[in-house]
């Protein structure tokens, strides 16, 4: 059956449609409705986070998990999450995963009208963009499929006239539930894939380069953008509700209407302007596809006849096609016979000369290349590798260490704490922007998977990008754990206060927010705090945690060894106890060195914290404190 739905309503139907059960997001008009009617399917689940970035970061979750999913947001939305879309852009999806965002030409109700095409461009991934309600439907489908195809998150964008305003589409006469019951999936660990840490990034970033030329190829002959022949005076170039307007407005022209609207079909261009005299460009907002073709050595006429700013119709459309002597004016008549003029013009004249040709929007951008020095005086071909690894004495070590033990799934962020990551730890299976490993947690657990699944945050980036996230787990009722690696300072950028540190940048002492007392504020009841070097402990409280269905933090409480400066003696190893079985190595810790059949203990480069002598089966690592070990 035939139903008139909006362009959101529509969207969220083709959600349903393409088999994505999962929505997440964040309110704000015009996107709302998508989510909205989402959330009526049977078979789905959908959730309002706690802003953006958090909606983005649950929905990363259960694509790695290997589910489909969306998440949406107004444009100004996306700018909030768009530290975790970089990231999702380099590591890539499992499930598909396309961010719904609805823009507002005309700021109806926002408080900038900016140009969501751009980020495709920005952050190097595809954008699709209907221009009806059921290209709405059909176009989610697509994105999805585009998504798996090339491993790449889709942005969907639609505006405000397409998000509220209603076409009619074939829906089916019948729903059903979308998934059937299913038991708990596995997690494929892929860290190499899912970590862009510096080693893994730089392959990312050419995959990525290489995903856009191979998207760029298939752009020409996708289903998403076609070349709608008519007369060889006009070729008109559109897409989205724009090309709604220029169809009425040229009816006889010659169209190429493009669907994906990044990256861009440049053979397309080439084969239009083949076919016409004249090239004319018909774009909301900025003028991206004009720009393009005149990058192809196209001649183009785009923002010296329509406005760069502000949202078109096609009165308006029509309005500067005829100042520019495009279209001729048409004479409307009245019921005798006679020509209706207004001050002595024709009604549609009197239109154009009043309206005028709008403003011209082009600009240029200088590209900027890496200079290189004369000042290198040793080969770097020539030095030894030193892999990253956490300092001596780093606290965060005996957590990574025990999570490792315990086969838990690790999600994680940025800070010291990401060289969990590496070997011999490889404790931590996740990285995204600040905050993101929260997000990711909790769209993992929606899923259900069969591992023991847990955040791990530093303290500073709790009060960075903790806060929301965390918020959310409490308010949908989820059963993530959460580990805050407290060092007391922001450690990675140099030692700057925090508010979790009682004092200012300027000194002053101020309130020391207490990250437990924020947990249970916020809902959670299972709260623990814990001295990261009391192993037994450690196990004892993670384990905890890990197995139980409840939601609950952990601060991990130690003062940063490079801020405290505190050494104390180094351990000595006893060479008859040692039969280097390896165990200590497997903290990665510098200090240590394997001597083939035993260990030795560097005095110089260690700071004595004594972890070592905590974990050695043998008790062959002998402690020198005169402290008895307390701190």
């Amino acid at each position: 059956m035939k139903k008139l739905l909006s362009g959101n309503e529509a969207i969220g139907y083709g959600a349903y449609l393409a088999g994505c059960g999962y929505g997440v997001g964040y309110p704000g008009t015009p996107s709302t409705e998508i989510l909205q009617s989402y959330s009526t399917y049977p078979g789905v689940h959908a959730e309002w986070a706690t802003n953006e970035k958090v909606a983005l970061d649950v929905a990363t979750g259960i694509s790695y998990a290997g589910e489909r999913v969306f998440c949406t947001m107004k444009h100004v939305g996306l700018n909030v999450a768009a530290d975790s879309l970089f990231s999702i852009v380099f590591t890539g999806p499992r499930g598909g995963l396309v961010v719904a965002v609805a823009d507002d030409p005309g700021m109806h109700s926002s408080q900038n009208e900016q140009d969501t095409r751009q980020y495709g461009r920005f952050a190097k991934l595809p954008v699709v963009e209907p221009g009806d309600s059921a290209e709405g439907a059909e176009f989610m489908r697509a994105a999805f499929e585009l998504s798996e195809q090339f491993k790449t998150p889709v942005i969907m964008r639609s505006v405000t006239r397409l998000s509220h305003s209603r076409t009619p589409l074939e829906v089916m006469d019948e729903l059903v539930p979308l998934h059937a019951a299913h038991e708990t999936v596995k997690y494929d660990r892929a860290p190499s894939q899912q970590i862009p840490l510096p080693m893994n990034a730089r392959r990312m970033h050419r995959e990525v380069e290489q995903k856009m030329l191979d998207i760029s190829a298939w752009a020409e002959d996708c289903e998403l953008n076609r070349i709608e022949p008519g007369g060889s005076r006009l070729g008109i170039v559109a897409s989205g509700i724009a090309y709604q307007y220029a169809r009425e407005v040229f009816p006889d022209a010659t169209f190429l209407k493009l669907g994906l609207a990044y990256p861009l079909p440049n053979d397309l261009f080439h084969t239009l302007a083949g076919m016409v005299d004249q090239v004319v460009v018909v774009e909301e907002l900025d003028p991206i596809y004009e720009h393009n073709i005149r990058l192809l050595g196209i001649p183009a006429r785009g923002k010296d006849i329509f406005p760069l700013c502000g949202e078109f119709s096609t009165e308006l459309v029509r309005e500067h096609a005829l100042a520019a002597g495009l279209i001729e004016a048409r004479v409307p008549v009245s019921t005798s016979g006679a020509p209706i003029v207004i001050n002595g013009l024709p009604e549609d004249a009197a239109a154009a000369v009043s309206g005028g040709a709008g403003d011209a929007g082009d600009t240029a951008g200088d590209g900027n290349g890496n200079g290189g020095g004369d000042l290198a005086l040793l080969d770097p071909a020539t030095l030894p590798g030193r892999p990253p690894m956490l300092c001596p004495g780093c606290a965060h070590r005996p957590i990574f260490y025990v999570l490792q033990r315990l086969r838990a799934m690790v999600f994680g962020d940025i800070g010291c704490y990401t060289l969990g990551a590496a070997p011999p730890l490889n404790a931590t299976h996740t990285c995204g922007a600040m905050g993101a490993g929260i997000g990711v947690v909790h769209g993992t657990d929606l899923v259900g998977v069969k591992d023991r699944t847990v955040a791990v945050i530093g303290d500073s980036t709790f009060f960075h990008g903790g806060l929301p996230p965390l918020v959310n787990i409490a308010y949908n009722k989820g059963v993530s754990t959460v580990i805050v690696l407290d060092n007391r300072i922001t450690a990675m950028t140099g030692h700057q206060a925090n508010p979790g540190t009682g004092h200012t940048m300027m000194g002053e002492e101020s309130p020391t927010v207490s990250i437990e007392a924020v947990a249970r504020a916020f809902g959670f009841s299972k709260v623990d705090t814990l001295d990261p070097y009391d192993l037994d402990e450690v196990r004892r409280v993670l384990k905890d945690h890990l197995d139980s269905t409840e939601p609950s933090v952990v601060v991990a409480r130690y003062n940063c060894v490079l801020q405290t400066k505190e050494r104390n003696a180094a351990p000595h190893v006893d060479l008859e106890l040692c039969n280097n079985c390896g165990t200590c190595l497997n903290i990665g810790c510098a200090p240590i060195i394997n001597r083939g059949d035993h260990v030795e203990i560097d005095d110089i480069l260690c700071n004595g914290c004594d972890y070592c002598v905590t974990v050695c089966p043998r008790d062959a690592i002998v402690s020198n404190r005169t402290d008895g070990g307390e701190e």
